[in-house]
């Protein structure tokens, strides 16, 4: 392991644990070279994966290496190992980028036989919703479930509360108007934060109206009424003045001083904002999605894939295994706030006593994933942040924009 390594006595129980059921035997007098794992992490640190797996590493012998790769480089670093045939043995894949993964052939296929002597990869152990659809492509599982996320409303209640705000909004509606009161205190503070990269929200929204982005022959269609009164939503935010126009805007900071109160984000927020400033604690909390016609949200996270060509697929498979033991993922959990797919990990006590997670699984319970058409985030979902915010930045015909959107996306299917 090239990191530095952050072990804690916490974790070594961990591998212990998870480790007991997927380390080998060899014959007596024979050593066993059990090689080397190079892990691709998505994000720009690979510290806390290094201490995770720092007991795997001790009880099996495998040496991992971990590489962090930047989210908005994993496109061309994936593309470039396709085509030079030299990629990791290990990887983690959002599951928006699954289709285009899956699509490439380089990802082994982990179905039942392949999986059977490694307990912690059953598919029952997951939570509903993150297999099935969310793992498998043309009925072929290449990835299996790592890590959950969903979006949930952060407030500053303490805010709110100064501003005559006595709960969080329940609906979208009041949302539009808390966040246009919350502005109104005065330069430099808004209600509300759009991020302007996250192609998720519109989608998420037109859901809540009632709608869909998919027709019923699987083709991405956006000419409906609730995408329509999305938009208004989302256009009308903008509109109020209620959001910052800013791309740089960072939401744990604008969180934290207090400009934008309220936020969608994930649960590795919840971390971000308690690192930043506990401070606050008390002075801010957690409620699932506002409604309209619905409140569900996004069923976002990662999944863990193999190298349909690594030269060490027994420790790769191992790995996983170890990964999808409840206790590491209760561990993942608590170092880096990132939602367990295994059921067992989600009640563990850890977990269950957490107000916060209680929010989060209340949620998870009403998410759905977007649609998994090839390229999402390099083609669907990019016209569709570039449609919405040519209209609230640069002041674009609404009209003439979605039109061109409706036209750009059509003919995209899901099948």
């Amino acid at each position: 392991m090239k990191s530095i390594r952050m072990a804690a006595p916490a974790l070594i129980a961990v591998g212990a644990l998870a480790l007991a059921g997927c380390t080998t035997s060899e014959p007596a007098g024979e050593t066993a070279d059990p090689g080397s794992l190079t892990v691709w992490i998505m994000g720009d640190s690979s510290e806390n994966f290094d201490a995770l797996v720092a007991p795997f590493e001790e009880q099996s012998g495998v040496d991992v290496e971990t590489v962090a790769v930047p989210w908005d480089a994993i496109d061309q670093k994936f593309t470039t190992a396709v085509a030079s045939g030299e990629g990791p043995d290990v990887l983690q894949i959002g599951v928006s980028k699954l289709r285009t993964f899956a699509d490439s052939g380089a990802l082994l296929e982990l179905g039942a036989d392949t999986v059977a002597d490694y307990p912690n990869l059953a598919a029952g152990n997951f939570l509903d919703g993150v297999a099935g659809e969310a793992t498998a492509i043309g009925g072929k599982v290449v990835s299996l479930p790592w890590v959950s996320d969903t979006r949930v409303l952060f407030t500053r209640t303490d805010i709110l509360a100064e501003a005559g705000i006595d709960a969080p909004p329940a609906t979208w509606e009041e949302l539009r108007a808390d966040a246009k009161t919350l502005a109104a205190r005065g330069d430099g503070q808004y209600g509300y934060y759009i991020p302007q990269w996250d192609s998720a929200l519109p989608v998420v929204m037109t859901w809540d109206q009632g709608g869909e982005i998919v027709d019923g022959d699987g083709m991405v269609d956006f000419d409906t009424p609730e995408f329509q009164q999305a938009v208004d939503l989302y256009t009308g935010l903008y509109a109020d003045g209620s959001v910052p126009t800013n791309s740089d805007f960072d939401q744990t900071q604008g969180f934290v001083s207090g400009a934008a109160p309220m936020l969608v984000s994930g649960p590795y927020l919840a971390g971000a904002i308690a690192d930043a400033a506990p401070e606050l604690e008390g002075k801010w909390t957690v409620t699932t999605l506002p409604t309209a016609a619905a409140g569900t949200s996004l069923l976002a996270g990662s999944n863990l894939g193999v190298w349909g060509s690594t030269k060490n697929e027994e420790g790769a498979l191992e790995l996983l295994d170890f990964l999808s033991a409840p206790e590491t993922q209760v561990s993942w959990f608590e170092s880096d706030g990132q939602l367990p797919t295994v059921k067992a990990a989600l009640s563990d006590p850890a977990l269950a006593a957490d107000p916060l997670v209680e929010v989060y699984s209340q949620q998870l319970a009403d998410a759905r994933l977007l649609p998994l058409v090839p390229n999402w985030d390099g083609e669907t979902g990019k016209a569709l942040l570039d449609a919405l915010n040519s209209i609230v930045l640069t002041g674009a015909d609404r009209d003439q924009t979605l039109d061109a959107l409706f036209q750009a996306t059509s003919g995209t299917s899901v099948n």
